[in-house]
């Protein structure tokens, strides 16, 4: 009696599952104990994160102005920028229409438009992005001045020509918390000033102030070229002090001294 083929004697649905199961190639196993790493799963975790990395540090490349911290408080060196609009008959005198502060990680701490006291003849919008409709509901410049001299006081402050500023503010500051991305000497060139346009383009590699002005994006851009010199800036500030603290002391000593007369 031969022997029967046991394939013939199958259920023709456990056949079907049979032929299925050997079409799929087994994968290799190892133990968690085992040496021996999954190579082709290694390769390719690591190909996605180099990939993934190569895409966030493009990003960043693109745009450093991104915050790299979402803390919101305010923090010890606090950027601020104002755009202007016009008044006046002529419309060339410049008034305050909005006024942001971020902080040191360049978010936004503050940011609101301002109604001025005199009528807005000139908007300014291609430059100062203002129009009509942003000062219909905007606060009133006591307001705004008031809030931003409680921020702003005893911190750094930094910006870019802070002087035009802080007059539209009608405030003052203190001239050793002033960093003033206009006035910093390796910011200048041949002596003078340079624009926060250009000096975000050469030092920051990124294009700013193409038409309308975004005072958020100002105040970061002069945050960030702040950022980029601190520890040199703040040195050149102390040095500075020390001469004139020297400077002081040698004038007072050559001061003849006053013998009363009896």
């Amino acid at each position: 009696m031969g022997i029967q083929n046991p394939s013939k004697n199958l259920n023709p649905n456990w056949a079907q599952l049979q032929e299925k199961l050997k079409s799929i190639e087994p994968k290799p196993y190892f133990s968690k104990h085992s040496s021996k790493p999954d190579t082709e799963s290694e390769i390719s975790l690591l190909g996605k994160r180099k990939q993934r990395s190569d895409e966030d540090s493009h990003i960043l490349e693109v745009n450093p102005l991104i915050p790299t911290s979402s803390d919101c408080s305010v923090t010890d060196v606090v950027a601020m920028d104002c755009e202007m609009v016009g008044v006046s008959p002529m419309g060339n005198k410049s008034a305050l229409g909005r006024v942001t502060v971020v902080n040191k990680w360049g978010n936004v701490i503050y940011d609101e438009y301002v109604r001025p006291v005199d009528y807005v003849v000139d908007f300014r919008t291609e430059i100062s992005g203002i129009r009509p409709g942003d000062l219909r509901k905007a606060k009133n410049f006591n307001a705004v001045q008031k809030k931003v001299a409680d921020m702003i006081h005893g911190r750094i402050l930094v910006g870019h020509a802070l002087r035009n500023d802080l007059k539209a503010l009608l405030l003052s500051h203190s001239k050793k918390d002033i960093r003033d991305t206009a006035e910093y000497a390796p910011y200048l060139k041949e002596g003078r000033s340079r624009s926060l346009k250009n000096l975000a383009a050469e030092f920051l590699n990124v294009d700013i102030q193409n038409g309308e002005h975004c005072p958020i994006e100002d105040a970061r851009a002069a945050m960030l070229l702040y950022q980029k010199n601190r520890k040199q800036w703040e040195r050149s500030i102390k040095d500075f002090s020390r001469i004139k603290e020297n400077q002081k002391k040698r004038k007072n000593k050559k001061k003849p001294k006053v013998t009363p007369k009896l």
